[in-house]
């Protein structure tokens, strides 16, 4: 018996060395998985980061202001830049760029101008959204539905 017991022990031996060698294998992938999830993670952070601070910080352009803008063509495009105080007419188009009309700024700046369509829209659709939800809330529930 003392053979028998031998042998099924270094059989339990060999069946524990053969799960060691993959129990070392899927620790060494979780550690790669887990490094790279760290470099991911710390590319976004980064990437995050960098976004915060360029707000935060004045741009190399503080004297120029984008007063307005229209297209005229599907790659041409009419826009007035404020710069100091003159304010600049400028053609825009198949990579040049040339000087249409120059005049003075004028006086008389509201800061509080009328909001572009695309943010009245929002605003309209949110208005729309939140009555939708307070009427479906308070309306009954449909007697012929199945529950």
């Amino acid at each position: 018996m003392s053979v028998a017991t031998t042998s099924t022990q270094n059989g339990s031996l060999d069946a524990l060395g053969n799960g060691g060698e993959s129990l070392i294998g899927m620790a060494v992938l979780g550690k790669t998985a887990a490094a790279l999830a760290l470099v991911i993670a710390i590319i976004l952070i980064c990437t995050a980061l960098l976004k915060r601070w360029g707000n935060l910080r004045s741009p190399h352009g503080a004297h120029l202001r984008v007063v307005g803008s229209t297209a005229v063509g599907n790659r041409e495009r009419i826009v007035i830049v404020e710069v100091e105080d003159t304010w600049l007419v400028l053609g825009v188009g198949g990579g040049r760029i040339t000087k249409l009309h120059e005049r003075p700024a004028p006086e008389e700046r509201s800061p509080t101008s009328t909001p572009p369509s695309s943010s009245r829209f929002a605003q309209r659709l949110s208005k729309a959204l939140a009555s939708g939800r307070r009427s479906d809330s308070s309306a009954p529930s449909d007697p012929h539905q199945t529950p």
